[in-house]
């Protein structure tokens, strides 16, 4: 008869030698552990408040010039529309953008080189090119914004005429919250509270991208600008039609000039925490 095999014994796994062991758990001990502890949150780079405390970088803020539509005196809102050749600069919007470009250069914002982050509505990327060209930018450093820079949308405001703002910037000073009324067209009817939101995500991701760097934003209206410059000198959001800016206005944002909030004499806006504000 066949004996039956045995499988042969498991190794037994190899021991480390005391002196092995020792040299081990002496370097263990000699590891700088207290370095590889991770970051609080609340210091990280990614994390944006408005005001922020400080900034990273250097921020021009820039409307580009008049589209055909806002040259005819019509409000034009509605996203589908912000790449046709109606959103795209008029002859008027042309000659502003051209002055902005020249604004720029006068200021060195990009002597040392820059980015332009311009909304991808036409009049607000046409304008990108025309300053990347007077002030001799590479066209790779012109980075496109797909959402966060699209022009507020006004609702049933679309296809009136631009004098109506008065009516929105009215609602605005009453509350942050209040929306346009809406219209079934597709046009976004937003609170400025709701391009508060956009407007912060956007400078996360500028203050996280670019470090010590010059960041020119291009947009394509003034409700954009106007609320983030209020965001971040800590203005009440309710107030920001006083920051308008003219087609092809061009304004700088230096750390350094971030004032402090002080609150204003009338009691119509005062405010506990600045720019949010009820």
């Amino acid at each position: 008869m066949r004996a039956p095999s045995v499988s042969p014994p498991t190794p037994a796994p190899p021991s480390l030698s005391p002196t092995r062991r020792n040299l081990i758990l002496t370097l263990s001990l000699s590891i700088p552990w207290a370095h590889l502890s991770v970051t609080s949150p609340s210091h990280s780079r990614g994390l944006f408040r408005m005001p922020p405390p400080r900034l990273v970088n250097r921020y021009f803020l820039v409307r580009s010039g008049e589209s055909t539509f806002e040259t005819a005196g019509v409000i034009r809102t509605n996203p589908v529309s912000k790449t046709s050749v109606d959103s795209g600069l008029s002859v008027d919007g042309l000659r502003q953008t051209a002055q902005a470009a020249l604004e720029l250069k006068r200021l060195g914002a990009c002597e040392d080189d820059c980015w332009i982050w311009p909304s991808i509505t036409q009049r607000s990327y046409q304008a990108a090119e025309i300053i990347a060209s007077v002030n001799e930018v590479n066209h790779i450093r012109i980075v496109p914004e797909y959402s966060f820079l699209d022009a507020r949308g006004l609702g049933s405001f679309e296809g009136r005429g631009l004098a109506t703002l008065s009516e929105v910037y009215a609602s605005d000073e009453i509350s942050a919250d209040i929306k346009p009324p809406a219209i079934n067209d597709g046009t976004p009817n937003e609170s400025v509270a709701d391009v508060f939101v956009r407007v912060t995500q956007l400078m996360s991701i500028l203050e996280t991208q670019y470090f010590g760097d010059t960041v020119i934003i291009v947009s394509p209206d003034s409700d954009n600008l106007s609320i983030l410059q209020a965001g971040l000198i800590g203005l009440d959001l309710r107030r920001h039609s006083s920051l308008y800016f003219s087609p092809g206005e061009v304004r700088l944002v230096d750390p350094a000039s971030i004032p402090e909030y002080k609150q204003p004499a009338s009691a119509v806006f005062r405010c506990v925490n600045p720019p949010s504000c009820k």
